[in-house]
């Protein structure tokens, strides 16, 4: 009975000290929002339809796939050629 409980307390602590590892996590990626045409070659986090996610972006500032940025930053960032960076896919 007494390994049982001690068992039981370990996991407990465990549970919890990893849920408050994720939690900053989450509040951080909270704070970004996703920006379209800004991102360079292979350094995409995703994409709205030619391709299924990061990484696999075949050209530089693709209007369809996204860069995570910090929220608010997005339609300020500028692009060779005079754009700007979008919250919609083109």
């Amino acid at each position: 009975m007494k390994n049982g409980f001690v068992t039981l307390a370990l996991a407990g602590s465990l549970a919890s000290a990893l849920a408050s590892l994720a939690a900053p996590a989450l509040a951080e990626d909270a704070a970004k929002e996703k920006c379209y045409g800004v991102a360079m070659k292979g350094q995409n986090d995703c994409a709205a339809g030619k391709h299924d996610c990061a990484g696999k972006a075949t050209m530089d500032y693709d209007k369809q796939s996204f860069k995570l940025v910090p929220a608010g930053t997005c339609t300020t960032m500028m692009v060779p050629g005079g754009g700007h960076g979008s919250l919609t896919p083109a």
